[in-house]
């Protein structure tokens, strides 16, 4: 292993849904010894950390991104002790643990929250975000709610409302709040000493309100005009992105700094990468999602193009990620792949494992299961009931994970019902099927961890783009110190040329991996075939 490995920085991030990856005691339901019985299948897989969704106590108005306890967790998933047995398992595999925070809101089912209704004079009311509303009975401002409606509830206990970004249950806490901040602060330290190695941090970027909470313009034609939503019609200039943020993060990073090798991304609540790197770097995240690369069609300009903002946008010392896959996005597979057929998946594969930054999969996104189809009466997602049929929901892409072709594609007992339906496809596509099929998608990911981890080009080269202005065709080089590999790309069902320049015509190409050809000649020249559907990753 390179002595200079630093494994968020050059390893595999895989993000589990936990009520979905696997069902211990039978009660259709994912849990943490289902999770920890299955830590040799994501040892043999090659990542280097796993990331838990949230496993706090919640009540799922929104599926524990609404908590009720930040110290404990939740008894469906297991215990602290079943959590700490979890933790001890991973790292005797080599595995990191990332958890998920959600400290923007609490659950209405909070003890500070049940607290802070009871009066206006409450010790807690100050810890949310409590107003008077307007003379004629409005709300105190104009924000709203991005799972639709207004932001502001009623209550009638004490004639006042408060604010939520998300549902109704899931009041925003007041960060202004000296004991709000520091108990926060606390909760990071509570699971880090416990063994905890990073977190990822839920809409981060809108834990501060701006003062006096004035109203947000709304209205514009370069914003959404046609979206679903009239909470994407608002420029959200005083509901996120405040500038008490930059000072809170130096005290986060302060205090993972006091960890051994500890880790923070934040997912960037809306905005692109500019807005996401202005969060990362020394003293601040040590990441932060950038979701325009997942809004890619696919052609390989388009990915260039993401890639290429990405990378000016970050400061220096700054380190990329990518993604394709996570819990609120259809998955790569169901937006990309055409029927069953996986030959695009080994292509953004290649083009998620050999990017310079840190990648991020999603559980399933290597045997490429597919969104779940759902009837009305079977959403669950608080977002999906309310924009029926516009929007569909998050469900599709939280459904059971695919182990094998046994009764609920072994993700649970025989004869237990799973929280969602299991895609009906699980009995060709599975885990075990891909692991007997050295063709299978499954196993073109471990290849491709694999080469990731032989070459350090790979991890921590620079990137370099070759062939980029095309539809069909992205080339470029992850280049180190005495090591020099070219990925080439065929965003095409047909094939196509890979045209070198001068100087990399000069050089001898031998083959490292492709999906499609298992040796070839030496390349010398200034043109490479690349076949229909090609991943192709050559060193000189």
């Amino acid at each position: 292993m390179d002595n200079n490995y630093l494994w968020w920085r050059d390893g595999i991030i895989y993000q589990i849904y936990p009520r979905s990856f696997a069902d211990g005691n039978g009660d259709g339901i994912g849990d943490l010894d289902g999770i920890t019985a299955r830590l040799d299948y994501l040892q043999d897989l090659g990542v280097d950390a796993i990331w838990l969704s949230p496993v706090y106590p919640s009540p799922d108005v929104d599926f524990g991104y609404d908590i009720s306890n930040y110290l404990d967790i939740d008894p469906k998933f297991g215990s602290l002790d079943s959590f700490d047995y979890l933790v001890a398992q991973a790292h005797e595999r080599g595995l990191r643990v990332i958890m998920d925070l959600v400290l923007n809101h609490t659950s209405d089912q909070h003890p500070w929250f049940i607290e802070s209704r009871k009066s206006r004079d409450n010790p807690f009311r100050d810890y949310y975000l409590w107003r008077d509303p307007k003379p004629n009975g409005d709300p105190p401002n104009n924000w709203l709610s991005c799972f639709g409606g207004g932001g502001w509830e009623h209550d009638p206990v004490t004639g006042q409302m408060y604010f939520h970004m998300f549902t109704k249950e899931q009041p925003d806490v007041n960060w202004r709040n000296p004991a709000v901040r520091q108990y926060m602060l606390d909760v990071f330290k509570f699971w880090l000493d416990r063994g905890v190695d990073g977190f990822r941090l839920d809409v981060f970027n809108a834990y501060y309100k701006a003062e006096g909470l004035p109203d947000n313009p709304v209205g514009s034609f370069s914003l959404a005009p046609l979206s679903v939503r009239p909470f994407d019609r608002m420029q959200h200039l005083y509901d996120i992105d405040q500038p008490e943020m930059i000072p809170l993060l130096n005290d986060i990073r302060a205090l993972l700094d006091s960890y051994p090798q500890t880790y923070a991304v934040g997912e960037t609540f809306l905005g692109g990468p500019e807005k996401a790197a202005r969060y990362c770097g020394e003293g601040k995240l040590h990441a932060a999602f950038n979701f325009e690369f997942t809004r890619s069609p696919w052609w390989a300009r388009a990915f260039y193009q993401s890639i290429e903002r990405w990378e000016k946008a970050l400061p220096d010392g700054a380190w990329p990620n990518y993604v394709l896959n996570n819990h609120d996005l259809p998955r790569s597979a169901t937006r990309y792949a055409r029927g069953e057929d996986d030959e695009r998946l080994k292509v953004a594969a290649a083009l998620l494992l050999t990017l310079r930054g840190t990648p991020f999969l999603y559980y399933g996104e290597e045997i490429g299961m597919r969104d779940i189809r759902l009837t009305r009466d079977q959403v669950k997602d608080p977002a999906g009931q309310r924009y029926w049929p516009l929007f569909k929901g998050r469900d599709g892409c939280r459904s059971p994970m695919q182990w094998s072709a046994a009764p609920n594609a072994g993700f649970a007992f025989p004869g237990v019902e799973p929280w969602l339906p299991v895609h009906p496809n699980y009995k060709t596509r599975n885990v075990m099927a891909q692991q007997a099929d050295p063709d299978s998608l499954l196993n073109w990911y471990k290849r491709l961890v694999a080469a990731r981890k032989a070459h350090p080009a790979l991890r921590t080269g620079m990137f370099l783009p070759v062939t980029y202005g095309t539809r069909f065709v992205f080339s470029y080089l992850r280049q180190l110190e005495g090591e020099t590999l070219l990925v080439a790309l065929n965003f095409s069902g047909r094939r196509q040329q890979l045209v070198l320049g001068r100087e990399l015509a000069g050089r001898s190409w031998e083959l490292l991996l492709s999906n499609k050809r298992s040796s070839m000649a030496p390349v010398k020249g200034s043109l490479i075939p690349l076949e229909p559907n090609e991943a192709l990753i050559l060193t000189a």
